[in-house]
């Protein structure tokens, strides 16, 4: 049977046991399990993220973007989690699928990269650090 309404959970680890209708959400491990609200009893994990799903709280409500797709699944099944209402979408294509799921993947490889990229210009420069260290240590070999 469909679920039409999901409760917020909110856990530090996800349990053995998920039960229909529920959305456990773990902030410290970022991520979030649930049923499929189709009823198919699959388990869907959706990873909290800027480039996976974004959690928005509303006092005693929950949405998460974008859109649960299950395209993996048998049931392809397609919605929203928006203030703990479950609100079906279209479905897509297996060609619309494929290009989604290729988006997201580059979107993912440049998020990571510009991460990357930012701790590297964070480190403290080595060279120059080195370059202090030698100069001082020349210093005691001039007098």
């Amino acid at each position: 049977m469909a679920v039409k309404k999901i409760t917020p959970v909110y856990v530090e680890f996800i349990p053995d046991t998920i039960e229909e209708g529920k959305l456990y959400i773990s902030e410290v491990y970022q991520t979030a399990i649930h049923k499929c609200c189709c009823g198919c009893g699959e388990e869907v994990v959706t990873p909290l993220s800027p480039v996976d799903w974004q959690l928005k709280k509303d006092m005693n409500s929950v949405s998460l973007r974008p859109s649960i797709g299950n395209w993996n699944y048998r049931c392809k099944s397609h919605y929203f989690i928006t203030n703990n209402r479950v609100i079906w979408a279209n479905r897509f294509t297996q060609r619309r699928i494929a290009n989604i799921q290729t988006k997201d993947r580059f979107d993912k490889q440049n998020y990571i990269a510009s991460k990357n990229k930012q701790e590297v210009n964070s480190l403290p420069d080595r060279d120059s650090w080195l370059l202090k260290l030698w100069r001082f240590i020349k210093s005691f070999f001039r007098n």
